[in-house]
């Protein structure tokens, strides 16, 4: 039976610095918090309203639909809630291709830029401490369980470009088009902010600006990030 203080502690998840505070994130949905299980993703505790929705584990419990509700961030609780421990990044990837976000704010573009690295392939994604927690429920929910399959940082990204030596390649309106830069075997793509793109801090250790380029009404003011990111990740696998 799920007590009092579970339930409290679930709730208080919602929030970042209780998240930190106990190093917990909290997932909903059959597919996601199977994938994470099945990803070998530490649970610390699967919430279910019928056992037959997950796997066996120590750790699932069954539970009412009121308790459900209570710990739930869905206005309709779809009767699955997990309770995973947070994973420590792994030391940084060098070998392949990286993505770096400068200030990504929004919580469906970055749980889409973490689907897309998974589905090229990408190791490593790099987020400056401005960018939206990664375990943001709203993020985990557009991640569709590839949080499991990136290595996700956040540090001050100015300074870790600083000391790459990987070819740092910045997204742009007016860079060179993606389609004629010479994008070699392995680099860094930086993806800016929603509304103002890549920082100043950040510019001055871009090596080449890279554009998609535009063929429609010019009166289009610029690509959602996350759409642009999964153009350039495909014109870079493509090479």
């Amino acid at each position: 039976m799920v007590t009092k203080n579970q339930i409290k502690l679930v709730v208080s998840l919602k929030q970042k610095k209780y998240r930190s505070q106990h190093g917990l994130f909290v997932v909903e949905g059959e597919k996601v918090v199977n994938e994470l299980l099945g990803a070998g993703m530490k649970p610390f505790k699967v919430f279910v309203d019928d056992i037959g929705l997950v796997g066996s584990s120590k750790e699932v419990e069954v539970v009412s639909e009121k308790d459900m509700k209570q710990m739930s961030n869905l206005k309709k609780p779809n009767g699955v809630l997990g309770v995973f421990h947070m994973v420590q990044p792994k030391e940084g990837i060098a070998n392949d291709w990286i993505v770096a976000l400068d200030a990504v704010r929004d919580p469906g573009n970055l749980g889409t830029i973490i689907r897309l690295c998974d589905w090229f392939g990408i190791k490593q994604l790099v987020c400056s401490a401005d960018t939206v927690d990664c375990y943001n429920p709203k993020v985990l929910q557009a991640t569709m369980g590839s949080i499991a399959r990136v290595n996700i940082s956040y540090l001050d990204l100015a300074v870790f470009l600083g000391r790459t030596k990987l070819p740092v390649y910045g997204a742009y309106m007016d860079g060179k088009p993606i389609y004629e830069a010479d994008l070699g075997g392995k680099g860094i793509l930086v993806m800016g902010n929603e509304a103002n793109g890549i920082s100043d801090r950040v510019e001055k250790f871009i090596s080449e600006r890279i554009s998609i380029p535009q063929y429609g009404s010019v009166t289009t003011e610029s690509l959602n990030v996350a759409t642009a990111t999964a153009i350039l990740l495909n014109e870079i696998r493509r090479g």
